[in-house]
């Protein structure tokens, strides 16, 4: 890449990057150019597609951060107490940075790196539940898609609330958490968890995407 090529790329990762954290990855490119001081046509020339861009840009920040989460969370000594602390702050960090939220939400599945951190977040999502329900912490029913959905729609209510309650996803976590916990006589939903392909087709609708 000639040098004056790598200088308009490295500008256009520079606003990519602050542009995805401010308004999510959805954002138009033509404002991510403006910002860059670069044409449309040199964003597509250096990167081709949005989710190039996202690949360079937004998944190893977004990886870093649901990584030290889940592993914070493996390390607590009390399961429930680990489990509590995942949820709340991945919750936290859709309400904060909407490219994370994004992420979390699998909005561009064309996107292999996205979604190579939304199945590895999964996997760590299933240990960490595991790791609860074998202390007896919480409910044995609750699953990883149940957790997938619920971040789903913690996305949505961070994003709508962002400016007149901002923290209103927070009671929304304080609901789940305590209707997660172990009763001496719960009893049985009388639904069946959801498949991964259904949870599949519900995300597609939520995020708008194929």
């Amino acid at each position: 890449m000639r040098a004056d090529a790598q200088r308009n790329a490295e500008k256009l990762r520079a606003a990519a990057a602050e542009l995805f954290q401010e308004r999510g990855l959805k954002v138009p490119l033509k404002e991510i150019a403006r910002r860059a001081g670069v044409s449309h046509g040199t964003l597509y020339n250096l990167f081709g597609t949005r989710e190039a861009l996202i690949d360079e840009v937004v998944t190893g920040l977004a990886a870093d951060r649901l990584d030290e989460a889940a592993e914070h969370a493996l390390s607590f000594e009390d399961p429930r107490e680990g489990f509590a602390y995942y949820i709340e702050k991945v919750c936290e960090l859709q309400a904060t940075d909407p490219a994370v939220a994004d992420v979390v939400s699998g909005r561009y599945p064309a996107s292999e790196c996205l979604m190579a951190i939304c199945g590895r977040a999964q996997d760590a999502a299933t240990r960490i539940i595991e790791r609860a329900q074998l202390a007896g912490a919480i409910r044995p029913d609750f699953t990883s898609e149940d957790l997938l959905l619920f971040f789903a729609t913690n996305a949505l209510l961070a994003r709508a609330a962002a400016d007149t309650a901002p923290d209103a996803w927070r009671r929304q976590v304080a609901f789940l958490l305590e209707g997660l916990e172990m009763e001496p006589a719960q009893k049985a939903l009388s639904a069946a968890p959801l498949t991964p392909q259904q949870v599949h087709d519900v995300m597609g609708r939520l995020t708008g995407t194929p």
